[in-house]
């Protein structure tokens, strides 16, 4: 695999689309084809992937932007919350106790207003917002989702989400 990355890796620079089909059904390859190559479902020229993650694992390469969400109360020291996910309401309301995460908040959906109509002026189509904490379960998905939420929104970008660690250690319910 290494290999071939590095093999391809001229191919990926000048390619005007990359899209990561590891995770991806046949069905979704086509819908994301679609709105691609014909404009199905296009929505202000870019599509935004926000994506949690966790750093145990490694950054994801294709990431564009990385936030690193470490600094936030951390759900796995409490045994009740340990094997829950960012998922669940019980989890996201410890990650956003105490008002930092709703700080950050503000501050990540102000730069990316920011940012998102600058990059189509600059003719980027697509953009992957990488949001990590240490195993990707917990804090990490709760702000990937808090994040997509903010896009979606705005009803102006084409928006998906995806969760890369969050069944990694196989301790969900």
């Amino acid at each position: 695999v290494e290999k071939e990355r590095e093999l391809l890796a001229p191919v990926r620079e000048r390619a005007d689309f990359v899209i990561d089909t590891s995770k991806t059904s046949t069905a979704q390859l086509r819908m994301e084809l679609l709105r691609i190559f014909e404009g199905k479902d296009e929505k202000g020229g870019l599509s935004v992937t926000v994506a949690s993650f966790g750093f145990k694992y490694g950054i994801p390469e294709d990431a564009d932007l990385v936030f690193d969400v470490r600094f936030l109360p951390n759900p796995y020291y409490s045994e009740d919350l340990r094997l829950l996910t960012g998922e669940d309401q019980s989890v996201r309301d410890y990650v956003m106790q105490g008002g930092t995460c709703a700080q950050f908040l503000d501050k990540l959906y102000d730069m990316m207003d920011f940012l998102l109509p600058n990059y189509i002026n600059e003719g980027k189509n697509q953009l992957v917002v990488a949001v990590g904490c240490t195993g990707g379960k917990h804090r990490s998905v709760t702000v990937a989702r808090a994040l997509c939420g903010h896009l979606t929104a705005k009803a102006e970008y084409g928006i998906k989400i995806e969760h890369r660690d969050i069944d990694k250690d196989n301790k969900r319910k």
